[in-house]
């Protein structure tokens, strides 16, 4: 007899997500009264972004992104697939991500971006799992600190691209979705309301 999947977790529901991006956004909006230029890293951080634009007020934001392929899991070695059309010299960059892990891939980005002359570049991470970190970071603008080994799913982060489009941060079963990557797909499904989320999480 099999046993059921593990029944995801939410970790930030949308009320708590509106709430972090828009502490994040006054933030960045009060350091950078002259106007930011936000550069997402895609995919992932790619929903995070969007809602972070939105929130911040009273200040010119202007968006760009970088595409990477990595070449082998915690290396650091990264390949540019999409680099800045903006020219940031001389300007204000925040360089925003969904989840810093080990910090290998963002550092090489930050030198990258910090090689273009900007006046200033400063790290925006909506999740930040320090406990893993090789590479010293100082994320000026983080969201939440991720607890251990918590695999993530959804507003941005995905398992072979799926998830992405989920309202919530949802901490799931890393092995259930190795092993079958549409074991989670119900979610979706009419049943998966904010109020099942929430009693998965009780």
């Amino acid at each position: 007899m099999s046993r059921p999947n593990p029944v995801p977790r939410v970790l930030l529901d949308e009320a708590e997500l509106a709430a972090r991006v828009s502490d994040l956004a006054g933030r960045i909006a009060a350091d950078h009264p002259d106007g930011v230029v936000l550069v997402g890293v895609l995919k992932g951080a790619l929903v995070f972004l969007a809602d972070l634009a939105r929130a911040i007020r009273g200040v010119d934001v202007q968006l760009d992104f970088l595409a990477i392929s990595r070449y082998a899991p915690d290396s650091g070695r990264v390949r540019i697939l999409q680099d800045l059309d903006l020219d940031v010299a001389g300007r204000d960059v925040v360089l925003v991500e969904d989840l810093v892990d080990t910090g290998l891939t963002l550092a090489y980005l930050l030198e990258h971006v910090r090689d273009r002359g900007p006046r200033r570049v400063e790290l925006c991470a909506l999740l930040d799992r320090s406990a893993r970190r090789i590479v010293p970071l100082d994320i000026r603008y983080r969201g939440i600190e991720l607890a251990g080994d918590a695999f993530v799913l959804g507003y941005g982060l995905h398992y072979a691209e799926r998830y992405r489009n989920l309202p919530v941060v949802l901490e799931a079963d890393r092995a259930t979705v190795a092993a079958d990557p549409d074991a989670y797909l119900d979610v979706y499904g009419a049943t998966a309301t904010a109020a099942r989320w929430r009693e998965a999480a009780s």
